[in-house]
């Protein structure tokens, strides 16, 4: 299977999803949100959150190859441009200026939105998936293995969200923030090689 699968296409693309969506700093923000509900309107939420948040990035992860074509965008203007969102989303997280949730009543609404999209699909979850597309070489035994990674990161996602409020109660408010910095400086840090290989792809074009 391992010489099939590409693990280390698919552990990098759950990595890098990982550190995007921050299960662990999904943790206070899901709470804030659902703060007003009972204990099965929060598993409802969760469980309409990741599923929602699943198809949105699945859609784009499908059908994102036809729409750069159609639009006549290359892999390093996607690479370039994706670099510069995860960049802004790793600043949001390095100095805790991301925009705070309010709380709702209403299960439905915030599994969608926000929580659902655009918080937990996000334009810098859906680049990263499109991107790991454009990085692989269509094979299946790839798409395999960016379908795992989108599976898993998603478990990963309804598993924060399900246990959220213990997760909260052993990493504390100094936890969740340490655990939200540190993914935050490694996406600065995969935003960054993003934008240099774009920069190389175009010099070798241009040679």
């Amino acid at each position: 299977m391992s010489d099939y699968i590409d693990l280390t296409l698919m552990s990098t693309t759950f990595f890098t999803l990982f550190v995007i969506m921050d299960p662990p700093g999904t943790v206070p923000v899901f709470l804030a949100l659902t703060s007003r509900m009972t204990g099965a309107q929060r598993r409802a939420a969760a469980r309409q959150a990741t599923l929602v948040a699943f198809g949105v990035i699945l859609t784009f992860t499908l059908f994102g190859q036809y729409i750069l074509g159609f639009l006549h965008i290359s892999v390093p203007a996607l690479q370039l441009s994706g670099g510069l969102l995860l960049l802004l989303v790793a600043m949001e997280l390095l100095t805790g200026q991301a925009e705070e949730p309010t709380p709702s009543a209403s299960g439905v609404n915030v599994a969608l939105v926000p929580l659902g999209t655009p918080l937990l699909a996000g334009p810098g979850a859906i680049v990263a998936a499109m991107l790991a597309v454009e990085q692989s070489d269509g094979s299946t035994g790839d798409r395999v293995a960016i379908g795992l990674a989108l599976v898993a990161i998603h478990v990963v996602l309804w598993l924060a969200m399900r246990f959220a409020v213990v997760i909260h109660r052993v990493l504390g408010e100094g936890g969740t923030t340490l655990v939200t910095r540190l993914a935050g400086l490694l996406l600065a840090a995969i935003a960054v090689q993003l934008m240099a290989d774009a920069v190389f792809a175009f010099l070798d074009a241009r040679g």
